[in-house]
């Protein structure tokens, strides 16, 4: 069985929900990514896996997306490296399972990749 890894944030409420319904189910994989942040590869991997452009993922609302002057439009490749160099602006959960990805708002739409 593939094994199943989440991006979590223990201080968001959405992130614990998540994870509670993956332990619920099996063995869950947590990556605290504010310390242990993704790489650019890993956040393009995981924007692939998930469908999505580089700024459905980013936290809009985060006072540093304001600071490095970001917007929806701005170009994927600049969008992907803030969120490597500040992984506070990656929206979270994000879960992984069987080579899928799902973003856990709200915590049951990652059960569709389990």
């Amino acid at each position: 069985m593939a094994v199943t890894e989440i991006w979590h944030n223990p201080r968001c409420s959405k992130s614990r929900q998540t994870l509670a319904l993956l332990q619920e189910r099996g063995d869950v994989e947590v990556r605290l990514y504010l310390q242990d942040a993704p790489t650019a590869d890993e956040i393009a991997a995981a924007l692939k896996a998930l469908g999505v452009p580089a700024a459905k993922l980013m936290r809009r609302g985060e006072a540093v997306f304001k600071e490095l002057s970001l917007a929806e439009e701005t170009d994927e490749a600049k969008l992907i490296a803030a969120m490597a160099a500040h992984p506070i602006l990656i929206e979270r959960p994000v879960v992984f399972a069987h080579g899928k990805a799902a973003l856990g708002r709200p915590p049951e739409a990652v059960l569709d990749i389990l």
